[in-house]
């Protein structure tokens, strides 16, 4: 389903490199925009009837909203380090700033969920986030819990991670889903932006590449993609992994995946 793969530039809203919709996606619940900020200009995003995180993926920026400001110092790219976030509620109006000094702009990644609740802003420390290695040999991956449950409960619907697999490594293996909701298993709306960077291991470049697949057992999905750096790939059910990056080009990617039954 080519649907489901959304290639860099084809989520582009303006400048900013995706504006995702539940109503674009074609399911309910989760959505993403990834904005980019010009140092010194006040960006304002009003969250409507959405719960988000503010992530940054390369510089800071301060983020204000509801008489709070926090300051999140951010990361040089995807690839350096574990970051800081904020957590904003639905109906609120929210600024964003990149330092005037910064040289280049900044870069967040906003994943929402539509939610009933509305909680208060909160910050998030780098410091508190776990770091889980997962797996073994060819399989070893680096998860970064900030916004799981059992981490991160102060929100309504949304969930969300980062996921880094080594160059030549497999990610998202064995393959696993989330829906069909049984005791187990509830309905989640899956969205996996993905980062490769170049040969310094560093820096995002187009110049790399990776593989994803998704697929049910009845078949009506089954996707097997080549992904590049802003790709975006959306996995409404079914069986997810692997993620595979190509060798020389180490993967990151950003998992949300709110749904009607909460959190995981």
């Amino acid at each position: 389903m080519s649907d489901l793969l959304r290639p860099h530039g084809s989520l582009a809203d303006g400048d900013d490199p995706v504006r995702l919709t539940p109503e674009s996606a074609g399911w309910t619940y989760t959505g993403l925009r990834v904005l980019r900020l010009q140092p010194g200009v006040e960006r304002v995003v009003r969250t409507g009837g959405y719960e988000a995180f503010v992530l940054p993926l390369s510089g800071g920026c301060t983020v204000s909203v509801d008489g709070e400001t926090f300051t999140l110092e951010g990361r040089e790219s995807v690839f350096t380090k574990v970051t800081d976030f904020a957590y904003v509620p639905r109906d609120a109006e929210v600024a964003l700033r990149a330092p005037a000094e910064q040289s280049e702009p900044t870069e967040v990644a906003l994943p929402m969920a539509r939610c009933e609740r509305r909680l208060e802003p909160r910050y998030g420390p780098a410091e508190d986030v776990p770091v889980e290695v997962r797996g073994a040999g060819n399989a070893t991956r680096q998860v970064n819990n900030f916004g799981v449950p059992g981490v991160w409960d102060h929100a309504d619907k949304l969930n969300a991670c980062e996921l880094l697999t080594p160059d030549g490594n497999w990610s998202s293996y064995p393959p696993h889903k989330h829906d069909e909701a049984t005791e187990c298993e509830v309905v989640n709306e899956e969205i996996y932006y993905f980062r490769i960077a170049g040969r310094d291991g560093r820096k995002p470049s187009r110049e790399g590449f990776g593989m994803h697949r998704t697929y049910t057992h009845d078949g009506a999905i089954n996707a097997s993609v080549t992904v590049r750096d802003g790709d975006v790939f959306l996995i409404p059910r079914g069986y997810h992994g692997p993620c595979l990056p190509a060798p020389g080009y180490p993967m990151t990617t950003r998992n949300g995946w709110p749904g009607p039954g909460g959190k995981l």
